[in-house]
């Protein structure tokens, strides 16, 4: 929730940031003033602020940037991976003077005023990460300009009135209300596409579309709101679903959705919120971190290769899964299941194979906008599930 002054109010104002649990932060307003609400939580990326705050998966959240100096690079048109910023208030500690690089266009603190978003600089984000990091992610409320004013028990009381992460539907409110195309010459690919898909945005980000194409892949963008009639409309050699905010717990359509998809047959790939929807869809629960995963630098391990990829990643909730090797899914008609990737961090389940029916997904973003590229190979694995499963399709063709 954000309630935000007008962009030519850009003079610092005093601010001050109330945690849930009574801990107050004070600094100086940084972008619009007024109140804004959610859920406070910490990114570690040391660069990529600008797709961090255009990232649909940070709706209705406080971020809260572990790097010390923000906005030296200042924003520009190209880098945005949605088309407004979606966090509910930003904070940081350095907000830099003004911006340094040949790319910039305007300032952060200007783009921040001009969509309305509030901000805190010049608190310690060490100790709120610390903060965060003991007590977990919490509702939160920054407070600027004439909202500062209220007395500390006024604003807390705002704070505990707020909603909480638990039971936010939010990806039919980040997603687009209508389907769109990017095709792969867009991106360079010379000759016909390789595939068609069809993307569900639950919150997706643009890098993941392009992503496709640069490897001919036509990508249909359909709302999140698409049923199996838009999707069979399409005809298309696979579907996936992308990142996005809220709870999974909340997300019944797409999870009716989805299994109709595996009944079909239809290869699919789902990335973090994709993936609590496909762990539901198997029949296995979610639960809410204790303070999520939200940065460039999180290490996971493949288990089927052994090898630890750097991930990007921005997710609060995870599936609950047993680790221990290939079981049954609850869902007994989608045949057998497992983990296929962890957290080094803290064990979470990071990904999902099912063994017999043509489908996987990952907790994290292979997209990496901004982040490491070590994941970029799931993109090309999906490719080739999509050419095994036409392959069989007319092998078995041939044979009848």
């Amino acid at each position: 929730m954000t309630e935000s002054t007008t962009p030519a109010q850009a003079t610092p104002s005093a601010a001050l940031l109330v945690l849930e649990d009574g801990r107050i932060f004070r600094g100086t307003s940084y972008g619009a003033q007024g109140t804004a609400l959610g859920e406070a939580v910490f990114a570690t990326g040391m660069t990529g602020y600008q797709e961090t705050i255009t990232d649909p998966s940070y709706a209705h959240q406080l971020v809260v940037q572990t790097a010390p100096h923000i906005g030296n690079t200042g924003v520009n048109d190209e880098d945005a991976e949605s088309r407004r910023i979606w966090v509910a208030g930003y904070i940081v500690r350095d907000a830099a003077r003004r911006p340094s690089n040949w790319r910039s266009e305007r300032s952060l603190d200007e783009e921040l005023i001009n969509q309305g978003i509030i901000g805190i600089q010049g608190v310690d984000t060490r100790a709120i990460t610390r903060h965060l990091r003991e007590r977990g992610a919490m509702r939160a409320g920054i407070f600027s300009g004439a909202d500062a004013n209220a007395t500390e028990a006024e604003l807390l009381a705002i704070v505990a009135a707020s909603a909480p992460m638990e039971g936010a539907r939010l990806a039919e409110e980040v997603s687009v209300t209508e389907s769109y195309v990017v095709e792969p010459a867009d991106f360079g690919w010379e000759g016909d596409a390789k595939f068609g898909i069809a993307a569900i945005d639950l919150g997706i980000k643009a890098m993941t579309p392009q992503r496709f194409a640069e490897r001919g892949v036509r990508v249909h963008v359909l709302p999140a709101t698409a049923s199996i009639e838009d999707i069979q409309a399409i005809n298309p050699d696979g579907v996936f679903l992308s990142n996005g905010p809220g709870d999974p717990a909340t997300a019944d359509a797409q999870v009716s959705l989805l299994r109709k998809v595996l009944d079909s047959g239809t290869p699919f790939f789902g990335i973090c919120f994709g993936n609590q929807i496909l762990g539901r869809a198997l029949g296995f629960g979610t639960y809410k971190l204790r303070y999520g995963h939200r940065g460039i630098n999180q290490p996971v391990l493949d288990r089927r290769t052994g090898k630890v990829e750097i991930t990007s990643q921005n997710h609060g909730f995870a599936v609950d899964a047993p680790k221990d090797g290939p079981v049954t899914a609850p869902e007994e008609r989608f045949g057998r299941v497992e983990v296929s990737h962890i957290s080094l961090n803290d064990d979470v389940v990071e990904g999902l194979a099912c063994l017999d029916i043509p489908a996987f997904s990952v907790q994290y973003h292979p997209e990496a906008a901004a982040g490491p590229h070590d994941s970029a190979y799931l993109f090309d694995r999906f490719i080739d599930l999509m050419a095994s499963t036409a392959a069989a399709a007319t092998k078995t063709e041939e044979k009848n």
